[in-house]
């Protein structure tokens, strides 16, 4: 996780704060997941987010989906998790590029995903999603999904002068 100042990160859900403090460094080491910081200047944490691999089961996809994919049991996904902002950063579009930084890793991966997945954690959180074309799970409805074929042809502009933000292995923003 390099030199950044994690200990002073403070969002709005302190289990993301802790998990930031205690856990990230470890999941990274075993390789379970990869985590990506938003900093202003090279150490400050003022957002982050972790991609995982995961597969969805292919019956859970809305049939709509579902007929358009292989026969498989389920098909490969990316998870965004631990979607977080620091509380001074609030208001400013971090957030949503985070999100943006996300879709576009998974997008360019060399290793095949159909979509990214991300679990909200309540009503709140999943209202932020389908403004940017996430779908809801049919059964799951705190999954959504969004097609990585969507993303790359949207061709995401990542680079945003509003934010800042674009892409590198820590997103400088």
């Amino acid at each position: 996780m390099g030199a950044h100042d994690r200990g002073a990160f403070l969002s709005d859900c302190p289990a993301l704060d802790r998990y930031l403090r205690e856990q990230v460094s470890q999941d990274a080491r075993r390789r379970v997941s990869a985590c990506f910081i938003a900093t202003p200047d090279g150490v400050r944490t003022a957002g982050c987010y972790v991609l995982a691999s995961v597969s969805v089961r292919l019956p859970a996809l809305p049939a709509s989906t579902g007929k358009k994919l292989p026969r498989y049991p389920s098909v490969p996904t990316v998870r965004m998790g631990r979607l977080a902002v620091d509380r001074a950063f609030k208001a400013h579009g971090l957030g949503d590029a985070l999100l943006e930084d996300a879709l576009e890793r998974a997008a360019r991966a060399e290793i095949a995903a159909f979509a990214l997945v991300v679990d909200a954690k309540d009503d709140a959180a999943a209202s932020f999603n389908p403004h940017h074309g996430f779908i809801a799970l049919p059964e799951t409805p705190l999954t959504l999904f969004l097609p990585l074929a969507t993303v790359r042809q949207r061709r995401v502009k990542l680079w945003s002068p509003r934010t800042g933000v674009h892409r590198s292995t820590t997103v400088d923003w």
